[in-house]
């Protein structure tokens, strides 16, 4: 029995090191991108949710901010609850944000003008859109996964155009501890951030 649950286990780290020697599950960038090289960014608030443990939100907004100021790549970043009181206080880029969320949601359209306003209003040239795939454990017989994919979207403040997207998963098998699944997440954002336009 000791002697399975250690070939599993070496098995597992096999595994994992050559999927975390791989790239991106997906990453596209625009060919302006080459070119794109914004010194302030903001993470928004993570739209959609649908896990079970509602305050794993904030979480990885946190992980996300967190993981773009541990890279160094922008001068500034400008995390959800710095941005959202910056919202809160000021009613033009609320109204401005509001206006550009609703046709980018309902028409898939980058607004120009509501873009470049809200960049000027809130003092950034990039914004960075967060949705969060998989968030969850599970099990199959034996194999038991902890699970994180999240998909990032980076916009130019200035013109609103989409820059760079992509889409990345972590599936971390476990046989006794119980991977963290903000530990996951972060290991998941630092990759993707790795690819991002700088």
């Amino acid at each position: 029995m000791l002697r399975k649950l250690t070939v599993k286990f070496i098995l597992t780290i096999f595994i994992l090191t050559i999927v975390a020697c791989g790239g991106l599950r997906f990453s596209q960038s625009a060919p302006e991108a080459v070119n794109f090289h914004p010194k302030r960014i903001a993470v928004f608030p993570i739209e959609v949710w649908n896990h079970k443990e509602a305050d794993s939100r904030a979480v990885v907004e946190q992980i996300v901010a967190g993981s773009l100021v541990e890279k160094k790549f922008f001068d500034h970043v400008t995390d959800v609850e710095s941005l959202q009181k910056q919202i809160n206080e000021n009613e033009e880029l609320r109204n401005v944000k509001n206006e550009y969320f609703s046709k980018l949601r309902m028409l898939t359209f980058s607004d120009p003008d509501l873009s470049k306003r809200m960049g000027n209003l809130a003092n950034i040239d990039a914004f960075l859109l967060v949705s969060v795939e998989e968030w969850k454990y599970t099990a199959q017989g034996d194999n038991k996964t902890a699970q994180v994919a999240l998909n990032m979207e980076l916009y130019d403040a200035s013109n609103g155009k989409l820059m760079w997207k992509a889409g990345h998963s972590i599936i971390d098998e476990y046989v006794l501890i119980k991977p963290e699944l903000p530990k996951v997440a972060r290991d998941v954002a630092r990759k993707m951030i790795d690819y991002m336009p700088h």
